[in-house]
C-alpha cells in the first residue's frame, strides 16, 4: 500500500478516448456498472488485461502455486467512508478474501473471508497487503496491521487449507514492522521475509530496527530508505535473525538517493529466482513504476536493471511474479472498475525474459 492522492492518472490517449466517449464506464465507481459497460463495449478505455473478479474490489495480489492450483492473496478494498489523508487512512481494509484458479485465463473462485480484523487479538486497524507460504504441512498468511498504538507490525495466521480460514497468532512477529511482507522460499528450503514501505508504511520511522515517531521522509539529497529482510525460523512464525537492510545499487555500485524516486524503493517487495539469479522487484510509489534489481544472494546487494511495468491507471502499484505451466506471470492491480484510487482490481499478464536475463517492460 502507498499513500495516495485522489486523482487518477491516465495516459493522454486514454484520457482523450474518455473525453470522446462522454461518460465512460470505468469511472462509474460501481463494479456492476463497469462490468455491464465492458460487456456492451461502451467503454473507450483499452487495457492489457481485464480484472480477475468484479464482484469485490481487490489489490496487492500475492500469487502462489499450491497443489497445482494458483492461489492469490490480495488486499480487499472497501468504501469504508474513512476520510482520505496523506497517510492512506482511507485504505481501511477489514478482511482478506483468497482467490484461486486452475490456470491463468480460467474461472476464478472467491473462497470468501479468510481472515478478519476482528479475529486478530492485537488488531488496531488497516489490514494491508498480505502474502502466504506453505511449510510444515501448514499454510501461513502474513499480514501487516497497525497495532493498538497505531504502529504497523506484521502478523501471521495459519490454516490447513490454502484458502483458509486462517487463525491469527496472539501477537505480531517479534521485531517486525512496517508493511508489505513477501515470503520467499529458496531452493534449499530456507524462507526469507522481505518487507517495508515508506510514507504511510512508516518505514522512515525505523533506524537500526528502532522506532522513532518523529522521523519524517528523506530529503532529496539523502540516501533513500532501504527495504528490509529477515530469515524465518523453522516454525515460520518468528525471525531467526535480526532484520537487515536490503541494498539496491545503481550500475556504478552506489545507493540511490531519495531524489532518484523513479528507481529507489518505496514499497511492494517481491522476490523470485530465475536461472540461478535473485530478482528483487518493487514499486517506486510516487512515480508509479514497478522495477527490478538482480543479485547473487537472497540478502543482496541487488543491482538495478530497469522497469518491469510502467504506471497503471490509479495511484498505487503492487505486484507478484510466479511461474506456472512453463510460463511466467505478473499479477498487478489498477482501478479499471471504479476509477477510484482506493477501490482497485487485480489483474494478470504474462512476463517475458530476454536471453540475457533482463525483463521486457510491460505497458498495462
Amino acid at each position: 500500500m502507498n499513500l495516495v492522492k485522489d486523482t487518477v492518472r491516465m495516459a493522454p490517449a486514454v484520457l482523450m478516448a474518455l473525453l470522446m466517449a462522454g461518460c465512460g464506464g470505468a469511472g462509474s465507481g460501481s463494479a456492476t456498472d463497469s462490468t455491464t459497460a465492458n460487456a456492451e463495449g461502451d467503454t473507450a478505455q483499452k487495457y492489457l488485461s481485464q480484472p480477475l473478479v468484479q464482484h469485490i474490489y481487490t489489490a496487492d495480489p500475492s500469487a502462489h502455486v499450491f497443489n497445482g492450483r494458483i492461489y492469490i492473496y490480495p488486499s480487499h478494498d472497501t468504501a469504508t467512508g474513512t476520510p482520505e489523508d496523506d497517510l492512506g487512512s482511507h485504505f481501511n481494509m477489514m478482511d482478506y478474501h483468497v482467490l484461486s484458479m486452475d490456470s491463468v485465463g480460467g474461472p476464478v473462485t472467491d473462497h470468501g473471508v479468510a481472515l478478519s480484523v476482528r479475529d486478530i487479538p492485537w488488531a488496531g486497524r488497516q489490514l494491508w497487503a498480505p502474502d502466504a507460504a506453505y511449510a510444515n504441512n501448514m499454510y501461513y498468511l502474513y499480514f501487516p496491521l497497525k497495532d493498538k498504538q497505531d504502529i504497523f507490525r506484521i502478523g501471521v495466521a495459519t490454516s490447513n487449507k490454502p484458502e483458509g480460514p486462517f487463525t491469527a497468532e496472539p501477537q505480531p512477529i517479534k521485531g517486525s514492522y512496517s508493511i508489505d511482507p513477501c515470503v520467499f522460499r529458496d531452493d534449499d528450503g530456507t524462507f526469507y521475509m522481505y518487507f517495508g514501505g515508506i510514507w504511510g508504511g512508516q518505514l522512515q520511522r525505523w533506524n537500526n530496527n528502532q522506532y522513532d515517531s518523529t522521523k519524517g521522509n528523506r530529503q532529496p539529497e539523502e540516501t533513500a530508505i532501504l527495504p528490509r529482510v529477515a530469515r524465518l525460523d523453522a516454525g515460520m512464525k518468528q525471525f531467526a535473525e535480526p532484520v537487515k537492510e536490503v541494498k539496491i545499487l545503481d550500475d556504478t555500485g552506489n545507493l540511490f538517493k531519495e531524489k532518484d524516486n523513479d528507481k529507489r524503493f518505496f514499497e511492494a517487495s517481491w522476490m523470485h529466482k530465475y536461472k540461478g539469479k535473485y530478482y528483487f522487484t518493487y514499486s517506486t510509489g510516487d512515480t508509479h513504476n514497478l522495477c527490478y534489481a538482480i543479485g547473487d544472494s537472497p540478502y543482496g546487494p541487488f543491482t538495478y536493471k530497469g522497469v518491469i511495468m510502467t504506471p497503471v491507471e490509479g495511484w498505487t502499484t503492487h505486484h507478484s511474479i510466479i511461474e506456472n505451466g512453463g510460463k511466467w506471470y505478473l499479477f498487478y492491480h489498477d482501478v479499471q472498475l471504479s476509477g477510484k484510487t482506493h477501490l482497485r482490481n487485480v489483474k494478470v499478464t504474462e512476463l517475458h525474459y530476454n536471453d540475457d536475463g533482463t525483463i521486457q517492460t510491460i505497458h498495462p
